[in-house]
This record gives C-alpha cells, structure tokens and sequence, in this order.
C-alpha cells in the first residue's frame, strides 16, 4: 500500500490551469459557512509537513499555496474566524464551527512573505487551481507522529508523486527570502 500524504494528491497530482483566475474557498460547516473569495490563482502550492499548517483528518501533509491578500476577500460569515495562535508568524484565521483554517497572513511588514496570504485550495468546489509543486518541512511530520523509520518511504511516495521533498522551502522561495534578507541589510539595491 501506498503511503498517505493528503488525500488531494494520493491518487496523484491532478495538473492545474495556469489561466485559472480563482474562485470561494468554504469552510466545512453545514450551516452558516464562512466563505473566502480568491480573486486570482495560486502560486507556490505545495504538501506541507509543518505542525502549524491545517490538515484534513488523518492527513499527514496539509496542502497549502499563497495568494497577494489584495486578492482574497472574507466574503460570508467571517464573525466566525479566529486567529489559531497570535503568537505565530502567521496568523492563521480557522471557522471557531468547525476548526478549518480559511486563510493565514503575516502581519510583520519585515517579513519576505508579507503581502501573502496562505489558503488551501481543497476548501474550493472549483477546479484549475496550481497543483501542489513539492513537499516542504518534510521532517517535520516527525513531530505529528510519524515515526523516523518510515521518513525514506514517505519521501519516496512524495518523489512518486512528482512533489519534490525538502526539509525546509523550495529552492525559489528560499531565494526569496534571500533576496529579501539582502535587500534588507543593503547587500543588494532594492
């Protein structure tokens, strides 16, 4: 049997639409949900292993990409939302109903992902969204559980799946934190 990531990709990677223009993102109440208007497509979506990140029951990786908050607007219902932790660099808004983690945003205006919101594009009845592109903080799952010995299959079954395992970022976006970081220190011009 195949290993388990999430059950968006475990039946593999459906390819998305780069001409997607977004779409509602919903909450898993039956009644009164809160919803989340995206107003573009996402970028950097990828399975996640971090123990912050909101997952599915019985999922061992969330799924999780980033959209400019300029584009993402609370559009019903959004009395419900609470930050999860506010002591956390991103500040995760989840249903106070059912626990799900509609969007999380970075506050801190230093910050190299600030102006990015985190959503998960499973919350969407749309189709056309980016796949999920690699697997970040893949070690991580360690600390939800995951035993040490089962690491060298579960990078195997990302690998299989086309989802590149790294144990912090993507390469791209470490180099945006780089660059950021740089800038920051005058090491690079702005």
């Amino acid at each position: 049997m195949a290993v388990s990531i999430h059950p968006s990709v475990d039946n593999g990677v459906k390819k998305g639409n780069p001409n997607f223009a977004g779409g509602t993102l919903t909450c898993k109440c039956t009644e009164a949900p809160v919803t989340v208007s995206i107003g573009s497509n996402v970028a950097f979506n990828h399975a996640c292993g971090c123990t912050k990140c909101w997952k599915p029951k019985g999922a061992v990786f969330s799924v999780v990409a980033v959209v400019s908050r300029d584009k993402l607007a609370v559009t019903a219902n959004g009395q419900k939302l609470k930050i999860v932790d506010a002591s956390a660099t991103i500040q995760r808004y989840a249903c106070t109903g059912c626990g799900v983690h509609m969007y999380g945003r970075i506050e801190n205006k230093g910050h190299p992902f600030h102006g990015l919101d985190f959503v998960h594009v499973e919350l969407s009845k749309e189709s056309g969204w980016e796949e999920p592109r690699f697997a970040a903080f893949v070690s991580s799952i360690i600390e939800s559980g995951a035993k040490p010995d089962q690491m060298a299959g579960v990078r195997a079954r990302l690998k299989e799946l086309g989802l590149e395992p790294y144990d912090c970022l993507s390469p791209a976006l470490m180099d945006l934190i780089a660059t950021h970081t740089a800038k920051a220190k005058g090491v690079l011009a702005a």
